[in-house]
């Protein structure tokens, strides 16, 4: 497992614990594409900028946590997936917390690939995070495992693999929306 270096986290204690919403990336903040590696086929969604800012106005630490397995695949390497890195921080104006990345094939048998948690183990060592008032946000039954796994609440959109994925589900997560921002809404107007 590894951070990304296109925005470091940050080193300020918070105190006490934050809130933090954990976003997978393919399908939930940008569009699906198999196994992206160029930044010319990159697309967010066109309300995951408002999505990201009402996370931050209610003040969640806004983390991704992504399986991309194309590097292991020798598909991409990680200087092209932290320059996607890059370039989403650049569109979102650099409101991403932190990006943390799993390099490594689904069979590879690593701690740190969906539904394993050591991806938000570590974003919990890098910030002072109150797992139990935290989301998990994806497209994929492996974001809601991951979810369940942590300890956080979980929410299922319905863009990328969503909406195969929700007829699949043996365990409900705690919301089910159209979208990122729609996702969002919920849980914040929860917040309140």
């Amino acid at each position: 497992m590894n951070t990304d270096k296109s925005k470091n986290p940050k080193s300020i204690i918070q105190n006490p614990k934050s809130k933090a919403v954990f976003i997978d990336r393919d399908g939930t903040l940008i569009e699906e594409v198999d196994f992206l590696s160029r930044i010319e086929d990159l697309q967010l969604f066109s309300y995951t900028a408002e999505a990201v800012q009402l996370l931050k106005e209610d003040g969640f630490l806004i983390i991704v946590v992504t399986n991309q397995s194309g590097i292991a695949r020798k598909i991409f390497n990680e200087s092209e997936m932290h320059a996607i890195h890059e370039k989403i921080q650049a569109e979102l104006d650099g409101k991403i917390d932190a990006f943390y990345f799993c390099p490594h094939l689904p069979n590879a048998g690593c701690l740190c690939r969906k539904p394993n948690i050591e991806m938000i183990e570590k974003a919990c060592a890098d910030f002072l995070i109150d797992l139990e008032n935290s989301w998990m946000i994806g497209d994929k039954k492996l974001d809601i495992e991951t979810g369940f796994n942590a300890g956080t609440k979980t929410a299922l959109v319905l863009t990328g693999y969503g909406e195969k994925t929700v007829v699949n589900l043996e365990k409900r997560p705690n919301l089910i929306a159209e979208n990122l921002l729609e996702a969002v809404k919920l849980v914040v107007s929860g917040e309140r």
